[in-house]
């Protein structure tokens, strides 16, 4: 008998399908790679950069009879370091939720592939937004900015963090980045590619503002506010594709969303338009201060623009939804055509009687009459 060939041949080493069926592990070696730094003296220098929250600030307050040592943070370059190592994490991460949790929930919804991809998608978004919600409230809380709004620009510029503040931001510009090479891991279609491009790096270049212009106060309730409206949305849609008569998620996330215009609108005005204003000092990159006329216009008009294009963004799909739901009602209402038994009886019969006459065109007698 003849060796039978393997149909699952295994893709070459270094190949593209190779790298994407592969690239958790791959990015897992990478990672280890700087936690085994640590191990050792020679390297442990180089690895802390990547795995620690750099730029460490103690300050002492004599506050009753003992004092007290807080530990604050800065930003600085060594924090791109730490950046690219949690942006690895991300993406063990998003293959850990992918394989273990989407995949098998996709075997099981057999779902249409332009579904599939939509699923996988609001899957990961929703764990992320919840995360950074449940995170970013708990920081508000601790920090007493949701109890004194003033807060949010008093006391500019804010340059030290605590740790939970600065390793919030850290892993949200990880998190992000990590969703460009996940456009390649994820194989995204060429038509989506330019809409997944523009929506990440809205997030990398706001959320890198306030973090570098040192609104990190502003930054985090802004954050807050609209994960937990696009968490909504996401869940809204898992929902969705689970039972596609319960709309309800989307009439909620519609209101939400208008809501959070308004107040990311009016929380934007309010600190950098008002609050910053008052406390302006002038440029000083030394201290961190960027409480500047023209800086503060910019930071307002980048703010103004997107909401703008949100919201144009959310007319159109609301414009689309109703459109579809007026044309499936439209084609419910459509009589369908039914014949009557009568119409049915009189079909019968005129088949019945156009049988016979052409029986009896082919019978002898009537061949014999007509060669006569």
């Amino acid at each position: 008998m003849g060796i039978r060939k393997k149909t699952n041949k295994s893709p070459p080493v270094f190949s593209h399908e190779f790298i994407i069926q592969n690239h958790a592990d791959i990015v897992s070696c990478v990672a280890m790679v700087f936690l085994l730094g640590l191990m050792f003296e020679v390297t442990a220098k180089v690895a802390v950069f990547f795995v620690t929250v750099q730029y460490n600030v103690t300050i002492t307050t004599n506050e009753g009879p003992d004092e007290t040592s807080i530990n604050f943070f800065r930003h600085g370059l060594k924090d791109l370091a730490t950046v690219f190592f949690y942006m690895l994490v991300a993406i063990i991460m998003h293959a850990i939720i992918q394989e273990y949790v989407l995949d098998k929930i996709n075997r099981r919804m057999h779902f249409s592939k332009t579904k599939h991809s939509k699923f996988n998608e609001s899957g990961q978004l929703s764990a992320f937004y919840l995360c950074s919600c449940v995170w970013g409230t708990s920081i508000l809380v601790q920090e007493h900015f949701l109890s004194n709004p003033a807060s949010l620009w008093e006391g500019y510029p804010h340059t030290l963090m605590l740790f939970q503040m600065k390793f919030f931001y850290i892993c949200q510009m990880g998190y992000w980045l990590h969703a460009l090479p996940e456009l390649y891991f994820q194989k995204t279609k060429k038509e989506d590619i330019l809409r997944q491009l523009v929506y990440i790096s809205l997030y990398l270049v706001q959320i890198g503002g306030a973090y570098l212009l040192n609104l990190t106060r502003l930054g985090l309730v802004l954050l807050v506010l609209h994960y937990f409206v696009e968490l909504v949305f996401h869940v809204s849609r898992l929902i969705y594709f689970s039972n596609e008569n319960n709309q309800a998620g989307f009439t909620v996330w519609a209101i939400l969303f208008v809501l959070g215009r308004l107040l990311t609108l009016s929380l934007s005005v309010l600190t950098v338009g008002f609050g910053l204003a008052g406390s302006e000092q002038g440029l000083d990159l030394a201290s961190g201060n960027f409480s500047v006329l023209i800086v503060r216009i910019t930071v307002l008009a980048v703010i103004c623009v997107t909401q703008a294009f949100m919201m144009w963004k959310f007319i159109n799909f609301q414009l689309r939804r109703w459109r579809e739901h007026a044309q499936a009602q439209s084609m419910k209402k459509k009589p369908v055509p039914t014949k009557s038994k009568s119409s049915k009886k009189e079909n019968k019969a005129n088949g019945v009687n156009g049988a016979v006459t052409s029986n009896a065109a082919d019978s002898p007698r009537a061949r014999k009459e007509k060669s006569s």
